[in-house]
């Protein structure tokens, strides 16, 4: 049984070592879970990953409960052979916690699937520290899409903090992936596209269209893009809340998109930013935000934006490849440690004096 040293990360660690096993086949002991963080132990957006790798699995786990510290989880057979009640599930994290990093634990069992699994998740879909369902849903899947996942994310209900009561549909199908390979490239038009979304209780105050307007007149203000478009939304929510996510989606130097060795389109550059409303701030500061971050990546030459480049590092183990990131953070140390561990080698370039740097990985035998 492996064994992972959970203080080393947070609770991304925690579902990278289950996704892994899950892939591998191998069991896994994590101790001293969320250590370095204020509040250790499974919370229960952990649990809820648990949850739906286990029951997709149909593993064997120990130490499943609030707060726990050690978490043992074994696989068996990993997805081969999966029982077919396991091919629909239901998890609810009962919070507000992150429903979109409940799928991020999910999508890559697609690798070793042999029938399709459909997962209701409720809970938080756009929640502060983790990625909005937008994210998930217009900048990760479509990345991944491109070289081979055969994924689809449908919103049914938004879920705001602190109440959540959100739904989200992950169907994830048998797929087999291609090498990902997104190297340094020359950005020379961003096509920007604005998604606010807010909730019913504050269309009267035109929340949603405010930070609309403000991120659309920011990105051309700054130069990055006169032309983006903008999709504006308002939905019943069990709690007030409002989110903007800007994807960027630049032409590379490299022209029209090629086709990679699987007869997959080749990846295009695609790079998403995002901000969340909150009591007492202004609706165009939440845009500013969002633009901010967009235009301090749009200064480099990374064709991903910084959480895509981290939550890539499981893919690249998985498929091979290669992609630039814009900085070696703790969390992509952490991650590239702990698919080092699973037996995959990926490596890190860190291409100093810049602080942007290339990962990459070889293409695992079949």
């Amino acid at each position: 049984m492996l064994a992972v040293d959970g203080s080393e990360g947070g609770g991304q660690l925690l579902r990278s070592s289950l996704a892994l096993a899950a892939v591998t086949g191998r069991a896994v002991r994590v101790t001293d879970i969320r250590g370095s963080r204020p509040d250790p132990g499974l919370k229960p957006q952990h649990l809820a990953a648990v949850e739906a790798v286990t029951t997709a699995c149909d593993a064997t786990v120990e130490n499943a409960t609030l707060g726990s510290e050690t978490l043992a989880f074994d696989p068996g057979d990993a997805l081969d052979g999966r029982s077919p009640e396991s091919d629909d599930l239901r998890v609810d994290v009962g919070t507000a916690g992150s429903v979109t990093l409940v799928a991020d634990t999910l999508l890559p069992l697609a690798v070793r699937l042999d029938t399709a699994i459909s997962a209701q998740l409720g809970g938080g879909t756009d929640v502060k520290w983790s990625p909005p369902v937008d994210y998930l849903q217009h900048v990760k899947c479509p990345s991944l899409e491109a070289c081979g996942l055969d994924a689809a994310v449908e919103i049914e209900r938004r879920g705001f903090y602190p109440a959540g009561g959100g739904e989200l549909a992950v169907s994830i199908r048998p797929s087999t992936l291609s090498p990902i390979a997104l190297p340094s490239q020359s950005i020379e038009t961003p096509g920007s596209a604005v998604y606010a979304v807010a909730s019913e209780a504050l269309e009267d105050a035109d929340v949603a269209d405010r930070i609309a307007e403000t991120a659309v007149r920011e990105l051309a203000n700054r130069g990055i893009d006169r032309d983006a478009s903008a999709t504006t939304t308002y939905v019943e929510t069990d709690s007030p809340g409002a989110v903007v996510t800007i994807v960027a989606k630049p032409v590379g130097a490299g022209g029209s998109a090629s086709r990679n060795s699987a007869n997959h389109p080749q990846p295009r550059p695609r790079a998403g930013f995002a901000a969340y409303g909150e009591r007492g701030v202004p609706s165009e500061d939440v845009a500013t935000d969002a633009v901010d971050a967009l235009e301090r990546w749009y200064e480099g030459d990374a064709p991903v934006d910084a959480h895509l480049g981290d939550q890539l590092v499981v893919w690249l183990a998985i498929a091979g490849g290669s992609v630039r990131i814009p900085g070696v953070t703790d969390h992509v140390r952490t991650n590239v440690d702990l698919v080092r561990a699973f037996g995959y080698d990926v490596s890190i370039d860190d291409g100093t004096p810049s602080p942007a740097a290339t990962l990459s990985a070889p293409t695992p035998s079949s």
